[in-house]
């Protein structure tokens, strides 16, 4: 098993990556090996962002012992370091040329000017063009970052022009303890957690922590082992559309209404008190990206359902090859039998594509409620519609 933490500050958060960290370190501390640009790759819940931000701390303080500098800089208020995550379904050209343009500025405190782009993925071709120059050509004293899931979610021209860097996927154990050292939960309720969330880091402290989010991953797993027909497949994904809806509602409601109102204060205007017309255009920009957030939100909802969806018919897959001590969803045991005995393999292979062409086709911007009702009626009959 993996020690919690075993490297100094500031990489004491990243967890798991012993070898990620040692070249990154190295790299921090050599400039002879140092790359002026790095994608580091991983699957969700693997550390990526933190182990960016351990890196540029790394990089801006002056040396190991320059503590101040690294809090600065993990606390995300250094000013030689640029950081881009999106809420939003795609990072945009503008924000992308705002990048680029900071890049180019010398490094004002620190060593290096670091820019971090936490979803590297999320950007269109058109996008990814507008960096290309400032990744081949960066100036001497600036490192740009990247994050994505993988090197075959950016193009190309990118991955060329970048040091990869892939981290490992951690144990079920080993994230159970973890989660267990940081909540203090009991060790059952860590490993339900870990396993159910399929070794991701941040989920797993949510289900750990949440009961009605593991309740609402139960119920809709249960309902979904209930359908049958076309009928009982409509009434299914509009409960689960909803209850993705009323999640990505409250998780943004509160943050969009702290946002308006702290534009308001900005532009000396009192709670209540009209919008001067010149002052419209501000308030409907932030709506304008307020919905695209509320948009990416529920869509980042239905896939961890469709996530769950493929860890269940995974384990059906499992227990139809006599491999039924690896399986995810332990709890269900007796409902998974039922399924293995009744269902071919061919049947569970269908299913387990329909679930990965749905995750695509809402990347695509398909209707989710159409697309979920199109998986339910698969599941039922075993064909796709």
């Amino acid at each position: 098993m993996t020690a919690l933490a075993t490297a100094p500050f500031p990489w004491t958060d990243v967890w798991g990556q012993d070898a990620a960290v040692q070249t990154l370190r190295q790299a921090a501390a050599d400039p002879a090996s140092l790359s002026h640009a790095w994608l580091i790759t991983g699957p969700p819940g693997s550390g990526r962002s933190t182990l960016a931000y351990a890196f540029a701390a790394a990089l801006i303080a002056e040396d190991p012992s320059d503590e101040a500098t690294m809090r600065q800089v993990l606390a995300r208020t250094h000013p030689d370091v640029t950081a881009l995550r999106t809420d939003k379904v795609i990072i945009t050209i503008a924000e992308a040329r705002a990048l680029v343009e900071r890049s180019y500025f010398a490094p004002s405190a620190g060593r290096y000017r670091v820019i971090i782009v936490e979803d590297a993925d999320r950007m269109v071709e058109r996008t990814s063009n507008v960096l290309l120059k400032a990744l081949e050509e960066p100036p001497e004293k600036t490192v740009w970052v990247l994050c994505a899931p993988s090197e075959a979610d950016l193009l190309p021209t990118i991955r060329s022009r970048v040091r990869a860097l892939r981290l490992r996927e951690p144990d079920v154990d080993d994230v159970a303890r973890l989660v267990a050292a940081r909540t203090g939960v009991d060790p059952a309720v860590a490993e339900q957690a870990a396993r159910h969330a399929q070794r991701h880091i941040g989920m797993a402290q949510r289900l750990a922590t949440d009961d009605d989010a593991r309740r609402r991953r139960d119920e809709t797993l249960r309902a979904v082992l209930g359908v049958r027909g076309v009928s009982t497949a409509v009434e299914v994904a509009g409960r689960i559309i909803q209850a993705a809806t009323d999640d990505a509602k409250a998780l943004t409601a509160e943050r969009d209404a702290a946002e308006r109102a702290a534009l308001l204060r900005t532009v000396g205007i009192a709670e209540g008190q009209a919008v001067p017309t010149a002052l419209r255009a501000q308030i409907s920009a932030l709506e304008d990206d307020q919905r695209k957030r509320a948009t990416r939100s529920l869509r980042d909802g239905i896939d961890r359902v469709l996530t769950d969806l493929q860890s269940l018919y995974r384990d059906v897959v499992m227990l139809q090859f006599g491999r039924g001590d690896e399986l995810i969803n332990r709890e269900l045991r007796d409902e998974l039998d039922r399924i293995a005995d009744a269902w071919s393999v061919e049947r569970t292979i269908i299913v387990l594509d329909a679930v990965a062409a749905t995750r695509e086709s809402l990347e695509r911007n398909v209707a989710p409620l159409l697309a979920v009702e199109s998986l339910l009626v698969t599941v039922s009959s075993g064909r796709t519609p």
